[in-house]
């Protein structure tokens, strides 16, 4: 059941740090962004744990935070190293 959790995680923060991601840096196929958002999940978790958070009771909105902004910087790294572009000549 975690795994579906994950990658239901996965796709929602995925889309939510493409929608954050600057400018044309959000041009990546839909398993990327979703492959972005699992990882941001999973890298998210750990830089909010290696800094201390220890989780709350409920919903840990930080933790959630600190796992769409690392999924907007794994866009932006996406969309740099793939180079598709919008505009085709």
């Amino acid at each position: 059941m975690e795994i579906i959790g994950l990658i239901v995680a996965g796709i929602i923060i995925g889309l939510l740090g493409k929608f954050i991601a600057p400018g044309d840096k959000d041009n990546i196929p839909i398993w990327l962004t979703i492959v972005c958002g699992v990882g941001g999940v999973l890298i998210g978790r750990f830089i909010y744990g290696a800094f201390g958070g220890d989780g709350s009771d409920g919903v840990d909105w930080v933790r959630w935070l600190v796992a769409i902004v690392t999924a907007a910087v794994l866009v932006i790294v996406a969309s740099t190293v793939t180079g598709r572009s919008k505009t085709r000549v």
